[in-house]
């Protein structure tokens, strides 16, 4: 640990004494699920101040970390264990989320700030896998089995994993790796398609890259490694999925982009959460399915487990509700919306009579695929605000979101559809 610290500091430009070194790591000792985070605002904070030399002292390093001590109290006091919670809960629908395009020129990626339709146009549907190709194109180029080294001058074809273009490959022998989507523009063919052009292959005789083996279907991008044949086939040998990349090393890289649609956390709130959810050991989320409505045995059972939720020493921070809210489909021959907009208000008395639940938790509701909307085809808009105003005026903080929607709290982030 010491030697990363000196290592981190010299990074920045910083020296430090021993006893500057020792007060550095007692301040990561207070948090070591994310020491990394930690000294990331431990130097951001030094680099702000106005320090004489270069060669830092005990004093200079406690004076930051005192101010930062100060400020995590201060939340903590202002903030107690349910508001903390309740605070860090953030929900995202699924038609406010970001949309995103990969520039292969710029190898950039940039956010789609035009309206976007309800209804796609005929070029949509190309745009969706082209979209989706240079996304895997490109994380598959940082990839090191894939990628050729900058200063790596001699190179044997079978150590080279680095990818062709399908059109490069007139006139290419020997081994090669290609990557693409697996289409069938004949009957009974199978191509593979990349951007510059398809070529037919034959898998018979190919095996996975994975000791298990693999399910290949139409439209699933593939890295294949073989030989183009001279009768123009691509004889697979060895395919396999893209190679997954680490969450960790996909936010360096992408650093300041908000694709997950939370908002970007900064250094502070990351620590501030981390932490949060450390001290959240009792913490837990109830998520429920098909709670209808319409039917008395379903209400009492979900009257018996908000009672049993009631009781515990420590409540859960969030229920999701998920539909369908009614046991008959909400479609045009439904006729009972005043019922199911009364059996709502019935159920935000039912969460009201909890004191601790309706106090100390939120509820998420999502719609099913049978309740009332514009279509079923995902995603689904909220529950109709005629519906719900019932059970708001019980439960006014309660969250009516999309199908599927997306929600962290603390350091945890989730998708639920």
């Amino acid at each position: 640990m010491r030697k990363k610290l000196q290592r981190k500091f010299r990074l920045r430009g910083f020296t430090l004494k021993v006893d500057a070194l020792e007060e550095a790591a007692a301040f990561l000792d207070r948090f070591p699920d994310a020491e990394d985070d930690a000294l990331d605002l431990l130097l951001d904070e030094l680099d702000k101040e106005p320090l004489k030399s270069s060669i830092l002292d005990r004093d200079a390093v406690r004076r930051v970390v005192s101010l930062l001590v100060e400020a995590e109290e201060a939340v903590d006091a202002a903030s107690p264990a349910a508001t903390s919670a309740r605070s860090a809960l953030r929900v995202v629908d699924s038609f406010v989320v970001p949309r995103f395009h990969y520039d292969p020129i710029k190898k950039v990626f940039y956010e789609h700030t035009g309206r976007l339709s309800i209804h796609g146009e005929a070029g949509d549907k190309a745009a969706l896998y082209r979209d989706r190709y240079q996304v895997l194109l490109q994380r598959l180029a940082r990839d090191k089995y894939f990628s050729r080294p900058a200063f790596e001058t001699v190179m044997t074809e079978s150590d080279s994993c680095e990818i062709t273009s399908i059109q490069s490959l007139i006139g290419c022998t020997g081994r090669r790796w290609i990557m693409g989507v697996i289409s069938q523009l004949e009957e009974r063919q199978f191509y593979l398609e990349d951007l510059t052009g398809a070529v037919p292959i034959d898998l018979a005789n190919a095996i996975s890259l994975k000791p298990l083996p693999c399910f290949f279907v139409e439209n699933t991008v593939i890295v294949a490694e073989g030989e183009l044949l001279l009768n123009g086939i691509f004889q697979v040998n060895t395919c396999g999925f893209p190679p997954l990349e680490d969450r960790e090393a996909s936010l360096s890289l992408l650093m300041g982009l908000d694709f997950f649609g939370g908002g970007v956390i900064p250094t502070e709130e990351t620590l501030r959460l981390s932490s949060l959810e450390n001290k959240a050991v009792n913490d837990m989320f109830v998520i429920l399915s098909d709670v209808w409505l319409d039917n008395p045995e379903t209400m009492e059972k979900l009257g018996v487990v908000l009672d049993g939720y009631e009781s515990v020493e420590v409540v859960p921070s969030l229920f999701v509700l998920m539909g369908n809210f009614c046991s008959q489909p909400c479609n045009l021959a439904f006729n009972s919306f005043e019922e199911l907009r009364l059996q709502f208000g019935k159920l935000g008395e039912m969460i009201a009579a909890r004191t601790r639940l309706k106090e100390h938790s939120r509820f998420l509701f999502i719609p099913g695929p049978d309740d009332a909307g514009p279509s079923k085809a995902l995603p689904r808009c909220a529950l109709p605000k005629y519906l719900i105003e019932e059970l708001q005026k019980h439960i006014p903080n309660a969250i009516f979101v999309s199908n599927p929607c997306r929600f962290d709290t603390k350091a945890l982030r989730c998708i639920i559809i």
